[in-house]
């Protein structure tokens, strides 16, 4: 299973995105082996409906998260919480981006970023481009 993080939902429509078409193909290609947060809901609605006021493009990107994540996508729970606090103290992370790395370490699923510094780099999480079969 493939769990996916905001920014990966967010390069569909970030033109300059160098991530956007394996995003793409990765959306298209595996979404029966997709998962998602809750929380990247209101990422998606953040960075899309917010930060670049298109409101109804986020909508389009959340209802394209959950037809492909269908009943995969996880809630905050008090365990899942808990292991997102230690994991964000241990590796320096925000709780947000600790909480998909606690969720992917708990199910056995491979985290994709486009967080490239934060997740990437550290070994946290691959890139929609090396997902990509």
């Amino acid at each position: 299973m493939l769990l996916l993080d905001a920014s990966v939902w967010v390069s569909l429509v970030e033109r300059g995105s160098p991530h956007r078409d394996a995003a793409a193909r990765l959306i298209l290609e595996q979404s029966g082996r997709l998962c998602a947060l809750d929380l990247t809901l209101y990422e998606v609605a953040n960075a899309i409906g917010v930060k670049q006021g298109n409101a109804e493009e986020a909508g389009r990107v959340n209802c394209l998260l959950l037809r492909s994540c269908r009943d995969r996508i996880l809630p905050v729970e008090a365990e899942l919480l808990d292991s997102t606090l230690r994991i964000a103290g241990e590796k320096g992370l925000t709780a947000y981006d600790a909480a998909y790395v606690a969720a992917a370490g708990r199910y056995g699923w491979q985290l994709v970023s486009t967080e490239i510094r934060d997740l990437v780099s550290k070994g946290l999480a691959i890139t929609p481009d090396d997902a990509v079969p």
